[in-house]
């Protein structure tokens, strides 16, 4: 299978199944002397770790990292580290009944398309549960750009229709309520909202925001390597995003130029811009200003209810779905949108090492 590897300095290979013994990532190209280990690595997985509230699949994963190579004495090498977190809590005959069903929404058909065979539990390669070996790897890349002064923090903004009150925003309210909400009355409803879906054997949708802030101007690329465009490609790689923004994002549809243009002025002997519709991106390059993403979740597609499909026979039946699902993914995902921005901010920075001779001489 192709495409498992991310980055062109700062490499993330991820490997694993739902159900196998195990999923993790190798990371090469992280600099040694970088001061890392396995605790700091773990804060960042039990964010996304399961069984953690009514609102999160019940599977019950400690989802504990063990550093395998690449790290001696609690310092990076500069060799490659490698990065396991064993599955313990697999039942895999939750999947026997529909091993030849492909379930709507889900990457089943695609796969017997494309290889004629499929890991069926749990959806195999293409399970959420592969996020957790990203989520290790971005743990890395974070404490890099931490170092260069650079934070990365995202949120959910939006659960249905549920949106939150920009004029009460309150960050640290998203690290305490189980939905990620940096507002507490959405949260609170956005939990009336997920109780009864669950109740109706249903799921639904989200908007997650990250927002990187300290980042330099000119990094990125101007053409193919766009900062936003290897932004969008990393965050779509993760299995639920159904679509993204940058900025303003589609709102620059019904905006004018002289609306959308940011002008620049100075701040002391610093080039600074009066608004942020770019959302820190000008021209495939970072202009200074936060880094504001937006992506769009899609419901769970694992819900308890009667669905129509076919299967591998090309015959047509119902199905109902069992195992343990989440109702909603963004929550958990939140973590993963930051690993995937961190892995891909930090290898454009160090692809800029070599963009000025002065940084080379």
């Amino acid at each position: 299978m192709a495409g498992s590897t991310i980055g062109s300095i700062f490499r993330v290979t991820t490997w694993g199944e739902s159900h196998g013994a195990g999923v993790g990532a190798v990371v090469d190209g992280c600099p040694a002397g970088l001061k890392i280990d396995e605790n700091y690595i773990q804060t960042f997985l039990d964010r996304r770790k399961p069984g953690q509230s009514k609102f999160a699949t019940q599977r019950s994963e400690s989802d504990t990292v063990r550093i395998l190579s690449g790290v001696f004495e609690g310092t990076t090498l500069g060799t490659p580290i490698s990065l396991v977190i064993e599955n313990k809590s697999q039942i895999s005959k939750d999947y026997s009944d529909i091993a030849n069903v492909y379930r709507p929404g889900h990457a089943d058909y695609g796969f017997d398309a494309k290889y004629g065979f499929r890991d069926y539990r749990g959806g195999g390669r293409s399970s959420g549960r592969e996020t957790a070996g990203r989520v290790a790897a971005g743990a890395v890349a974070i404490k890099i750009l931490n170092e260069m002064g650079i934070d990365i923090h995202a949120y959910v903004t939006q659960i249905g229709d549920i949106k939150i009150d920009r004029s009460t925003f309150d960050l640290e309210e998203s690290l305490r309520n189980p939905l990620c909400m940096p507002d507490e009355k959405a949260a609170e409803k956005a939990s009336e909202y997920l109780e009864k879906l669950m109740s109706e054997g249903d799921s639904s949708g989200a908007m997650v925001e990250c927002v990187i802030t300290g980042v330099p101007a000119g990094v990125g690329e101007p053409v193919f390597d766009k900062l936003d465009a290897r932004l969008a490609q990393a965050i779509m790689s993760i299995g639920a995003v159904k679509g993204i923004e940058i900025g303003d994002g589609f709102g620059v549809v019904e905006s004018r130029g002289s609306e959308n243009n940011d002008e620049f002025s100075m701040d002391g002997d610093k080039v600074s811009k009066k608004t942020n519709h770019s959302g820190g991106i000008l021209g495939g390059m970072s202009d200074g200003s936060d880094i504001i993403i937006r992506a769009a979740f899609k419901p769970t597609p694992s819900i308890y209810r009667k669905q129509h499909t076919v299967n591998s026979d090309h015959e047509e039946l119902d199905i109902e779905i069992k195992g343990r699902h989440d109702p909603i993914i963004a929550p958990r995902a939140v973590v993963v949108v930051e690993a995937m921005a961190a892995m891909t901010l930090l290898d454009l920075i160090l692809m800029n090492d070599n963009s000025k001779l002065d940084t080379l001489i």
